[in-house]
């Protein structure tokens, strides 16, 4: 089963500063029928105006990806890190027992990212960060694991959840396919550009909820960037 989520029908708010659209209830969107999908507990559609930003605010028990998909942001928390992280690229923050941050766009253009939150596994850990580069030609045509909790996705950045983030870029007319484990939930989003999930057509920035699929099928009908997120039931 495979649930369109079209862009247009999410919730969200404009601050001036931040236009941001929720794939699950957050903040003063809620909605009982979207409250997570498996682990995944938020998927913000975030866009950070030049020189403005998240000032420092406390999180815990979360583990929070950051895909940027346009511009960089700009990190710095609690435990000293400080950090810059570019379009394609991906970061990771394991909340843990507690940490303080900020991500600042500090470009002179607009800044677009996708924030993932996923909860633990184990509750009561250390917090933690980092960054990675993902070049997009090291994922043209297939999906690579950008972050995971599981031990085989070696080149991943590790997050504490029984979950995975992939990402992949197509060229208009190719395909890929991905295999998901029995009982396992997926939650896909096309960054950039419209496909074909298993006959199901997506616009850019649709989510798409699957539950019972065995492997998913995909065929860009653009030029397309995908983030797709595995996560136990």
């Amino acid at each position: 089963m495979i649930e369109r989520r079209p862009f247009n029908e999410l919730g969200g708010a404009n601050h001036g500063w931040l236009d941001a659209k929720h794939h699950f209830s957050f903040a003063n969107y809620y909605d009982p029928a979207r409250m997570g999908w498996g682990t995944l507990r938020v998927w913000n559609d975030d866009t950070i105006a030049s020189n403005t930003g998240f000032p420092p605010h406390d999180h815990a028990d979360m583990e929070i990806i950051t895909y940027v998909r346009e511009g960089a942001i700009s990190h710095q928390d609690s435990l000293g890190n400080k950090g810059r992280t570019e379009a394609g690229d991906v970061q990771v923050m394991s909340a843990g027992t507690g940490i303080r941050h900020a991500e600042y766009n500090l470009e002179s253009v607009t800044t677009q990212i996708f924030q993932i939150w996923i909860q633990p596994a184990r509750r009561g850990l250390p917090p933690a960060w980092g960054a990675k580069p993902f070049p997009k030609a090291e994922r043209s045509g297939q999906f690579v694991a950008l972050a995971s909790g599981f031990d085989s996705d070696t080149e991943a950045l590790p997050i504490r959840a029984q979950a995975r983030v992939l990402g992949a870029t197509l060229q208009k007319g190719q395909r890929t396919s991905v295999s998901l484990p029995a009982g396992h939930l997926a939650y896909l989003v096309p960054a950039k550009g419209r496909v074909l999930v298993n006959g199901l057509e997506l616009n850019a920035r649709d989510g798409a909820a699957i539950r019972q699929e065995t492997s998913l099928d995909i065929q860009a009908l653009d030029d397309a960037e995908l983030v797709l997120v595995e996560t136990a039931p």
